[in-house]
C-alpha cells in the first residue's frame, strides 16, 4: 500500500499539471453525456484515493464497488461517504456490481441499496435467483442493471441473455451494458445499443484490442473499437444514463491510461456532436 499511496501522490500531481483541461468547462461533453468512472478501475486505491483522482480528472460521477463502500456499512457510515465524495465534486451514483449467488445475498444487497437510497444498482444474480431478483424489484422500487461479461465463460455474456431471461422490459431488471465485452463477443455494438436500448439502465465503456475473446482492454483511441458509431447509436436512443470508464489495463497503475481514455471520451463526445 505504501508504494501505491507514493505512486499516487506523484500521479495526482502529473495530473494537476498535465490534465488541467479535464476541468476545464468549456467541454461539452458532459453537458449531453454523464461521464462516470467504474469503481472497479480504481480498486486497488480505498475510498480517499479514488475520489483524489476523479477530482483531478473532473470526473463526477462514480459506479461505487465495495471496495470503496462496504456491503455492511451502516445509514451513518453511508452518509458520512456521500459527504466525502460530494467535498470532491462527485456523485456516487449506483453501486456495484454486485454478486448474488443465494436468496440470502439478494436480500443483503437490496439492503445495502436501500440503505444508500440507490435507485438502481448493477447486479450479477445467479440466473436462477432472477425470479427472486424481481420480486424484490417490485418490493422495493430500486431496479437491478445486469452486468455483461463478455465471452469469457462468465454469467450474462450479452445483453440478449438478460432479454431471454427477463422476457419484459417493464419489470425493472435491465443490463449494464459494457461495451468492450459486446465488441469482444463479436457483436456491432451500436447496433446492439439501437436494438436493445429500452433495456440498458447504465454503460460501462473501454476500448479493446480486437473483437475476439482475445481482445484486451486499452486506452480507449488505441483499440479497434468504432465510437462515433457508439455515440451515434447513444444519441439515437436518447440515452440518459452515466457512461463510466471501466480501464481493465494494468489495475495496479490505470492512472495513465486513465487519463488518457477521459480525455479521448470527451473528444469524441465533442467531436461527434453536430
Amino acid at each position: 500500500m505504501k508504494k501505491i499511496s507514493i505512486f499516487l501522490t506523484a500521479a495526482i500531481a502529473m495530473f494537476s499539471v498535465n490534465y488541467a483541461s479535464a476541468q476545464n468547462p468549456k467541454h461539452s461533453s458532459e453537458e449531453e453525456f454523464k461521464i462516470g468512472i467504474a469503481g472497479y478501475t480504481l480498486y486497488a486505491f480505498g475510498t480517499d484515493g479514488a475520489l483524489e483522482v476523479l477530482q483531478k480528472l473532473g470526473v463526477k460521477y462514480f459506479s461505487v464497488k465495495d471496495r470503496q463502500l462496504p456491503l455492511n456499512s451502516t445509514t451513518e457510515e453511508m452518509e458520512a461517504f456521500k459527504a466525502k465524495c460530494a467535498a470532491h465534486g462527485v456523485t456516487g451514483y449506483t453501486l456495484g456490481p454486485i454478486y448474488m449467488k443465494s436468496r440470502e445475498e439478494v436480500d443483503v444487497t437490496f439492503a445495502y441499496a436501500q440503505r444508500y437510497g440507490a435507485k438502481m444498482f448493477i447486479g450479477v444474480p445467479d440466473y436462477e435467483l432472477l425470479p427472486y431478483v424481481i420480486e424484490k424489484v417490485k418490493e422495493t422500487g430500486i431496479k437491478v442493471a445486469i452486468h455483461t461479461h463478455g465471452p469469457d465463460g462468465a454469467a450474462f455474456p450479452d445483453i440478449r441473455t438478460v432479454v431471454e431471461l427477463v422476457k419484459d422490459p417493464s419489470l425493472g431488471v435491465g443490463c449494464c451494458m459494457d461495451l468492450g465485452h459486446t465488441f469482444r463477443s463479436g457483436y456491432d455494438v451500436a447496433n446492439d445499443i439501437k436494438k436493445y436500448g429500452k433495456w440498458i439502465y447504465d454503460i460501462h465503456i473501454k476500448d479493446e484490442t480486437a473483437p475476439t475473446k482475445e481482445g484486451r482492454c486499452i486506452e480507449m483511441g488505441c483499440g479497434q473499437m468504432n465510437f462515433k458509431a457508439i455515440f451515434k447509436a447513444l444519441r439515437q436512443i436518447k440515452y440518459q444514463g452515466v457512461i463510466s470508464l471501466e480501464h481493465e489495463k494494468e489495475l495496479d497503475a490505470p492512472l495513465t491510461g486513465m487519463a488518457q481514455s477521459v480525455g479521448y471520451l470527451r473528444g469524441i463526445i465533442d467531436g461527434t456532436s453536430k
